[in-house]
């Protein structure tokens, strides 16, 4: 079963994976007052507004808008809400976009580069194991990436019986080029990120981008899964 970003993003937080402050909204008006709560919330200047389909590629087809104020927010709101969106996903028939989700920005200026990492989470039903497949290239499609840089391409392949390892987690962090406090935040974010992926008998996670901010946070900025429609619900 497919579930929206937002959904997806709630069912994180209950597991301590940090994403952006945000809420859904369903008019203009909403989204407004989402930003406003966001901003009295978090301080930022910024917002993301997010078409809510069921399908990838929002932002190549206009479903993604970044606003620098408040006015701007209303305007995207007032375009995406009610649109037909087209994507590769899609089909040429495209989906109407009924809601958007709001969220505070987190692409802003600080002490280090911002950089984007690619995490999922899925079963090899061959070997009956959980695996963690990650890249330094987040925020692109993992297919291209896996046919013009494979090496670029890690898995992490984890026995159901006794769950992620804290070593494991490690080696993630340190393929990922990580080090200091940033280095321990992914190191946890791994952690918690298996165990949404257990908990909520999901058949797929998929976090593109992992977001390292400029001020050493790591947060999804995205979020698929798709929930086992045998789970235990």
């Amino acid at each position: 079963m497919n579930i929206h970003e937002y959904q997806a993003k709630n069912i994180l937080k209950q597991y301590g994976v940090p994403v952006p402050a945000g809420f859904v909204a369903e008019t203009t008006e909403e989204a407004m007052n989402a930003a406003r709560k966001i901003q009295e919330e978090t301080g930022t200047q910024s917002w993301a507004v997010k078409a809510q389909i069921h399908a990838g590629g929002r932002g190549k087809g206009g479903g993604v808008k970044i606003a620098r104020s408040l006015e701007e927010v209303s305007k995207y709101a007032t375009d995406i809400i009610g649109m037909t969106l087209v994507t590769h996903q899609t089909g040429p028939e495209g989906k109407k976009v009924l809601k958007v989700l709001v969220e505070q920005g987190i692409y802003y200026e600080g002490k280090s580069d911002i950089r984007e990492f690619y995490v999922s989470l899925l079963l090899n039903r061959v070997t009956g194991r959980n695996i963690i497949m990650y890249s330094t290239e987040g925020g692109m499609d993992i297919e291209s990436v896996a046919e013009k840089t494979p090496h670029l391409i890690f898995r992490e392949e984890i026995d159901p019986s006794v769950g992620i390892q804290p070593f494991q987690a490690r080696r993630v962090a340190f393929n990922l080029g990580l080090e200091g406090g940033v280095f321990k935040r992914m190191i946890l974010f791994i952690t918690n990120l298996y165990n949404a992926y257990i908990r909520s008998d999901a058949s797929l996670v998929e976090i593109n981008p992992v977001i390292k901010t400029s001020d050493d946070l790591v947060m999804a900025a995205d979020a698929k899964i798709n929930l086992d429609d045998n789970g235990r619900g």
